[in-house]
Formats: structure tokens, sequence, C-alpha cells
């Protein structure tokens, strides 16, 4: 788990407040209203934060929309630049300032965990692996990409075509993944003499595969629009996939413990869509909000293109809590659905927006955003020992929300909108001063983020054990092998519930290598009829062997230069030879 992100980042450092651009200098002005104390405000959602100010444009500004607010209760609710009302929001945020937030007595204030009001679907049978990888890239969307890279390619050169097919497209994708269990540092080193794999090069050639690779293509850049058009998507030469594989995620049957959470495609050429995020394992590249379920299958997702606007019909609660509510669009209210995000996303408008949509939700969150409420600093509860926890609670909007500060090696914050801090366990900790392993309290919810949160980290650890390496500079490119990737492992999770279900025994189950060159061979061996004899007079068993050990090569592997001229072991061996002489009989 990464502990920074649990823990959050630590309070300190200098904040300044920059004047407005049209100031009037009131403070030297002689009105009555120039000795007022300046009172702040509590941090709005839509202020972005030190932390989220790296990879997110800020939103609007919402600020001025209080006092005028506050002033005139009966006038209508204003609209912002991007055409989502703000009455809500300021109606939530009103009652965050005005919520008093109360110390929940340990005793008897358990709640207990939603129950869930679904169940995942009995598989019928276990289908190949091919079969599982075809419900994503179905002949649709390859017939779609066949077409966009003649196109394309006909654009940069039409005096000559790259006839591209279905079957063709498929070898290619299937050697691209055969290059990701066999990993060589140059892809031509796959049909070198000292390095060849035959699973690459008896598939197809060097420079055709080189040829597919220059070409492929996914959307005309003919209707492209331009840089200052309104409608422009930096994503466009993409968005084919992206339309075709995302409902086909979003189809996908739920279980009840789902999480957001950032992954990053790993890059780090020039691109303007490229971000650094320092806590992850791949500190740059391109940054994509998924929601996925405990054991990492993914069920939605959205590629950050530098801003984050509002939901239609949703309040504007800001960046981080807008691309939750988007990607919650997909979870079925009223089921007992439980999310889970770490600090970057919680807010509370966050929870009260799920809550309004019959959602549970849980996760870490800064103290800055928790309008109100206060907990002792680390040092005091330092002093009262490891497993000291406090909890608040608040209702917001007919919405009770519990904060609970826990303290361990330094204190964490935690708020959800379901269960509580008890029952307490007992969880075992490094003592640094005794030198041995000492037993503390965890409250339940502690226990609950642990178990359930991080399972975006588990999907990145499944796609990093064969990662396509295909140098690129193309950013639709590394989209399209990091879908390839992640369509492989999310149907290889979706095996093995089938399996599950099906009461399967692990050791008959297809691990995600076996599982990988599966798909990996069927793809390569698509539109191949291995049966199909040449044209002509058959030739015999003896002739059909002798062709194959021609294209197969010498029966040894021949010396290179340096071993013949080393003059070790190569010279002719001298013997004695001695002769008898014989007497001519006469």
């Amino acid at each position: 788990m990464n502990t920074s992100t649990f823990y959050g980042k630590r309070a300190g450092g200098l904040q300044i407040r920059v004047p407005p651009v049209e100031s009037d200098d009131s403070c030297l002005s002689d009105s009555e209203d120039s000795d007022e104390d300046y009172i702040p405000t509590p941090l709005s959602q839509g202020d972005v934060s030190e932390d989220e100010s790296s990879g997110n444009e800020s939103t609007d500004n919402e600020s001025s929309s209080d006092e005028d607010s506050d002033s005139n209760n009966d006038a209508p609710a204003s609209t912002s630049a991007t055409g989502a009302r703000r009455r809500p929001v300021a109606t939530a945020r009103r009652a965050q300032q005005k919520a008093v937030w109360k110390t929940v007595q340990q005793q008897n204030s358990a709640k207990d965990i939603p129950i869930w009001q679904a169940a995942l679907p009995n598989a019928d049978e276990i289908r190949l692996p091919i079969q599982y990888f075809r419900d994503f890239f179905d002949a649709d969307l390859l017939d779609s990409i066949a077409e966009e890279s003649n196109l394309y390619c006909m654009q940069k050169n039409p005096n000559r075509a790259l006839r591209l097919d279905r079957n063709e497209l498929e070898q290619f994708i299937g050697t691209v993944v055969y290059m990701s269990v066999v990993h060589l540092p140059r892809s031509r080193m796959y049909w070198s003499s000292d390095c060849r794999v035959a699973q690459v090069a008896d598939v197809i050639s060097r420079d055709r595969w080189e040829q597919i690779k220059k070409f492929i293509h996914f959307n005309d850049n003919s209707n492209m629009p331009a840089n200052n058009d309104g409608n422009y998507d930096k994503l466009f030469k993409i968005r084919p996939i992206i339309d075709s594989l995302l409902p086909k995620f979003q189809r996908l049957p739920q279980d009840q413990m789902l999480s957001i959470d950032e992954q990053m495609v790993p890059f780090k050429g020039r691109s303007s869509l490229k971000q650094y995020i320092p806590k992850k394992p791949y500190k740059w590249g391109y940054k994509i909000f998924v929601l996925c379920d405990t054991k990492g299958l993914v069920h939605s997702f959205d590629i950050f293109a530098g801003k984050i606007d509002p939901v239609p019909g949703e309040p504007n609660i800001g960046a981080s809590g807008n691309i939750v509510l988007k990607l919650a669009q997909v979870i079925c209210g009223g089921l007992n659905h439980l999310l889970y995000f770490d600090n970057w996303f919680s807010s509370l408008d966050l929870f009260v927006a799920l809550a309004n949509k019959g959602i549970p939700a849980l996760g870490t969150v800064q103290q800055s955003r928790l309008q109100g409420c206060s907990f002792s600093i680390d040092t005091d509860m330092k002093k009262k020992g490891r497993g000291t926890f406090e909890e608040k609670k608040v209702v917001v909007v007919n919405v009770e929300i519990r904060a609970l500060k826990w303290f361990d090696n330094r204190g964490v914050i935690v708020a959800r909108t379901f269960a509580s801090a008890q029952p307490v366990s007992n969880v075992e900790r490094w003592d640094r001063k005794s030198k041995k392993k000492v037993s503390i309290e965890c409250p339940n919810i502690i226990s609950l983020y642990n178990k359930f949160m991080g399972r975006v980290d588990a999907l990145d650890a499944l796609i990093a054990y064969y990662r396509i390496h295909i140098r690129s500079k193309k950013y639709y490119h590394r989209f399209f092998f990091h879908f390839v990737d992640m369509v492989i492992v999310n149907r290889w999770l979706l095996y093995r519930r089938d399996c599950d279900s099906l009461d399967v025994p692990r050791k008959k189950q297809k691990d995600l290598l076996a599982f990988r060159t599966s798909i990996a061979h069927a793809l390569c061996m698509q539109g191949k009829d291995m049966s199909r004899k040449k044209r002509g007079r058959p030739s015999s068993d003896v002739e059909r062997d002798f062709e194959k050990k021609k294209h197969r090569g010498p029966a040894k592997a021949i010396p290179t230069l340096e071993v013949c001229s080393d003059a070790v072991g190569h010279w002719p061996v001298v013997e004695k030879w001695t002769a008898t002489l014989q007497t001519p009989k006469l």
C-alpha cells in the first residue's frame, strides 16, 4: 500500500494568498467596512489544493457566488460558464459552514455494513481464451482499424497501398503479444539469426511487421477539428478505440466492493498529455482514472486530457469530485455497492452527492476538506500511544458523515457514509524502541479501507508482468497497446471468476502467462490453414521434411569467425606412420 497516499500530506509550508487582479485597495479607503476583521472562508471544492494542482486545471471560481446567495436567498440559481447550475453546491456549502461536528461516543455506536442487494451471475461454461479476447476486440473493431490504417497509408503515400485485412491485423497483434512474453531489447532481433523467435518470425516478415506498425491508425485525420475549434479533442486519434471498448467494460457484472484510483501509462517523450505522479512506480506517462473491483476487474475508465468538466445533471464539486461522479454513473444506486477512494478525491460535497445517488462511500480525506471539524494534533495523540483514535459526525443536507482520525506512525483521517469505528480489532506493528512487534487497536473502518482499497494498483501489477514494450513516439500507439494489455488482464480475471463459479480447481485453471500465450497463438494462426498443400504434384513426406529443414537452417550452429580463428582445437592431429618394407619375391 502507498503509505504516503494513505496518510496524506503533512501539514506545513508557506501559503500565500494571491490578491485579486481588480483590487481597489479597499483597506486604504475611508469606508466604514475597512476596519472589519477578515474571516477566511473554508476550502471550497471548486478550489484545487496543492496536491490537485499537479495534473488538473483549476475549476471555475465560485467564492463570489456565496456572498450573493447569502444576501439574496430568493435569487434564481446561477449558471457557470460550463452550463452547470451552482445552487445545489452553494446550498451544501452553507450547510457545511453551519453544521456542527459532534463527538461520537464509542459505546453502542457501531453501524453495520450495508448488505449487498445483488449477486454475481453464474457462468454456463468455460470458454477458450481467444473467445474471451474477441468479446472486446470483435470483428467490427478490427475491420475499422484495418480500414483506417489503409486510408492513412494512402494519405501518406498514394503510390503504395497497405492492403491490410482483419486476419493480418490479428497476426500483428498476436506477434506483439508474443513480444511481451519473450522480451528483447529491439524489435528487429526477433527476426535476426542470433536471437530468432520462431513464434514471431514464422508468422510475418520483418519488413511487413514494421510497415503495419508504421501505418496502423484508428481515425481519419481529415476529420480532426482544428486546435482553436470548440469541438477539438486531444484524444481524437484514439477516440474510436475508447468508444468501442468503454461500453464493453461498463457492461461487465459488478461486485459489491469498488474502488477508484489513478493509473499511469508509461511514457517519457514529449506530449501535452504527459503527467507526473511522484508516488507511482512509473512517474511519467499518461494518466487514466479507473473504476475496478476488489480483484482488479475494470468497469470504467476515463483518460485525463488536461481538464475535467462537470457531469451533466450533477453538481459541480470540483475536478477531483467530478471524475468520481463520472465513473460512478455505471454503478447502480440502491444495491449497496460500496465505493472506496483516496484523499485526492474525497470531500464533503462528494460524499453528499454519492449518498443522494444511493452509493455509500469511504475514503481518506485531508483535514482542510472537513469544514468545521477539528481533531487532536499528532503530538497529543502520540502521547496517548499508537492505536489512539477519535471519531466525529455531522449531518450535511440530511446525510450523516462520520470522520475518524487514527494514529499509527502518524495520523490518518478517514470519512465515510457507512460503518463506524466499532468493532475495534488488534493489529501488529513493529516498535523501534523495544525492537519487537506490538499489538495496537485498529478501528473497523481502517481495516475495511486497507482491505478493499488499492485494487487499481493490483491491476497495474498484473499488467506490468507482461507489458507490451513497443517503442513509439505516437501517443495513440501507447494507448492501443495499453488497452490490449488491459483487455487481456480483464478477460483473464473474468475467466478466473467463471472457473470459480463452476468449482474448477485452481490447478486446472490457466495462469496469466498461459492465458496470454494462448491468445497470442490463436491470433498468429488466424487465417492460416496449416493443412493446405501447395499447387502442383503433391510431395512425399520425405520431401516435405526436407523443405522444412531448408527453412529451418543448418542442423548445427555455424561457429562465428572469431571462434574459427582462435587457434584453439582446430588444427589437424599429426599421427606417426611407419611403413613396412617387404622383400619382393623372385
